[in-house]
């Protein structure tokens, strides 16, 4: 049986209000440092920007377990607004093919 990954999609924008040659995207090391200090998920693959999204990967825990550990990063101070979560599998072949789920759940 496959593993069950759930991608965390975040809507790629800059943080407001920093200097206009800083790097634009600190929320992503805040993200980054947030899932390695979890203990009831793990971090599948490294995160990647595609398109006007950057997609984090997790596994490792139950699906209710990984949907609250990406609510839990949709929260996060830095993070934009519009986070969703996809629940697929370590087979999938593409991003974004399975359940989405809007974050943070309620």
């Amino acid at each position: 049986m496959a593993q069950t990954v759930v991608e965390i999609h975040v809507p790629l924008r800059a943080t407001p209000g920093l200097p206009e040659h800083s790097y634009q995207y600190p929320w992503i090391d805040d993200v980054e440092e947030h899932l390695a200090e979890q203990d009831d998920v793990e971090v599948f693959d490294d995160g990647e920007e595609v398109d006007d999204v950057y997609i984090f990967f997790i596994t490792g825990g139950s699906e209710s377990a990984l949907l609250d550990a990406a609510s839990r990063l949709a929260t996060l101070e830095r993070v934009p607004a519009g986070a969703f979560a996809v629940v697929t599998d370590e087979d999938a072949e593409e991003f974004g093919q399975g359940r989405r789920v809007t974050l943070p759940m309620s």
